[in-house]
């Protein structure tokens, strides 16, 4: 297998944050490095040597960084997309510079190759039971009765290969939406979108904190011939911005919800309030070892979880608002 060199710059501040964010998306594995421990080498062993290693010795000027590995297949260059975009919101929010320079740098390829060589991994594919996810660029002439759902995700995420998307979408085609109203938080590529109206929702509700995927989401819904009077499209932040809370509304049937433990723990009154009394949460974005919290949060909000599946360590959780 070949593997994505890929270094992220931060300062010592960053370190935390960033590590943090690479264990919510599935990375557990990573080299860090920082002058600082140049530093307390030499406090911890003393300073006086008649020979030091050159690796040791570039340390000490070295910035601060992250190095990861990713999997050069669909899954690690989905991951990959994901962290872009995550270290993005992450700038935007550090307006006094504390976690640096936040910049991604990919080893042995340049910006422009990736971005067109990663295409190669996305092929048309199957998911669950009633869906074909396929990008524009290739055909799919075999016969079928499956919803062909079409998904030019560029830098956004959501090509459908990701496991906690396909979990979803698996959540998704059990229940029965047709008529109903539906809110995708975090929607990426506006696939989960997509795939609610498919299976017969009323309108949908997509919603981003990154502009991008925003306009990116609106492109696919056109791309797959969804009607401007079926679906609205939102760039905003609930978790800072009442106003735009308060203009997404209430009451909707359904909400979907593909993010990570973190955003969804912290969102969960919120997740309560979008929803009518009944209504179902479908909540992925979660590895397994944080899914027992995730259920515990979602539970002391007034949730009922009832269904959790997994595939690779991803969980996805089905839950109901009960009834006061």
């Amino acid at each position: 297998m070949n593997w994505l060199e890929t270094t992220i710059y931060t300062s010592k501040q960053g370190l935390e944050v960033v590590t943090g964010l690479l264990l919510q998306l599935g990375v557990t594995g990573f080299v860090i490095q920082d002058p600082d421990d140049y530093d307390e080498f030499l406090t911890l062993q003393g300073t006086t040597w008649d020979y030091m290693d050159e690796e040791m010795e570039k340390l000490k000027d070295c910035p601060t960084s992250i190095k990861i590995y990713l999997a050069d297949n669909m899954q690690g260059n989905e991951t990959l997309i994901e962290l872009k975009n995550t270290l993005t919101r992450l700038k935007n929010e550090d307006i006094e510079g504390l976690y640096g320079d936040l910049r991604l740098e990919l080893g042995n390829i340049n910006e422009e190759d990736w971005a067109n060589n990663w295409k190669k991994y996305f092929k048309p594919f199957e998911v669950g039971k009633h869906f074909v996810i396929k990008p524009s660029w290739e055909k799919y002439e075999k016969v079928t009765e499956r919803y062909i759902l079409e998904i030019d995700p560029n830098s956004s995420f959501g090509t459908g290969q990701h496991y906690s998307t396909q979990l979803c979408m698996e959540q998704l085609e059990k229940l029965e939406i047709k008529g109903q109203r539906v809110l995708d938080m975090g929607c990426g590529s506006g696939i989960l979108s997509i795939a609610a109206l498919l299976l017969g929702a009323k309108e949908v509700t997509a919603v981003d904190i990154d502009q991008n995927s925003a306009d990116i989401a609106r492109d696919n819904l056109q791309k797959n011939h969804m009607s401007e009077t079926t679906f609205q499209v939102y760039c905003g932040n609930v978790l800072e911005d009442d106003d735009f809370t308060i203009q997404l509304g209430s009451q909707y049937d359904l909400v979907l919800a593909n993010i990570v433990a973190d955003v969804i723990i912290a969102m969960k009154e919120l997740l309560k309030g979008f929803l009518r009394p009944g209504g179902q949460l479908i909540t992925s974005g979660i590895i397994g070892e944080r899914a027992e919290e995730v259920k515990c949060a979602l539970e002391t909000a007034g949730f009922k979880v009832h269904t959790l599946t997994e595939k690779n360590d991803w969980i996805a959780l089905g839950a109901v608002l009960k009834e006061e």
